[in-house]
């Protein structure tokens, strides 16, 4: 199964039941490096550093990115945030975790990214 870069975002809300903005933040910083709310708004073109804030803040709450200090984020190398994630969404909805290509793909297509931006 291969997975279009393009929809990556669309695949990461309807596989990981999470809100547009948190995907849009978790791309933003797999593909930038660690982020405050302020890169992440100016990254995303919004002018509330607020919501940068609270989905980065969900996010840290679902398993996919930590909390360097109490305003700057990093996300975990995809392959785990994905999975951790698909496993936290397993746990809630009372599904027998196992695995999932499309998972498996979007945290590969995620791979190349994170690690250009870690390493330019």
């Amino acid at each position: 199964m291969t997975i279009n870069p393009s929809n990556i975002e669309q695949l990461i809300i309807s596989e990981l039941k999470i809100s547009e903005d948190e995907a849009k933040v978790y791309i933003a910083i797999v593909k930038k490096g660690k982020m405050d709310p302020a890169k992440i708004s100016s990254a995303l073109g919004w002018s509330d550093e607020q919501r940068a804030l609270a989905a980065a803040k969900s996010l840290v709450n679902r398993g996919m990115v930590i909390e360097i200090t109490k305003t700057e984020f990093e996300s975990l190398h995809p392959r785990f945030a994905i999975t951790n994630r698909y496993r936290r969404r397993c746990e809630e909805e009372h599904i027998p975790f196992k695995r999932n290509l499309k998972i498996d793909n979007i945290g590969i297509v995620l791979e190349k990214p994170y690690e250009y931006a870690r390493t330019k």
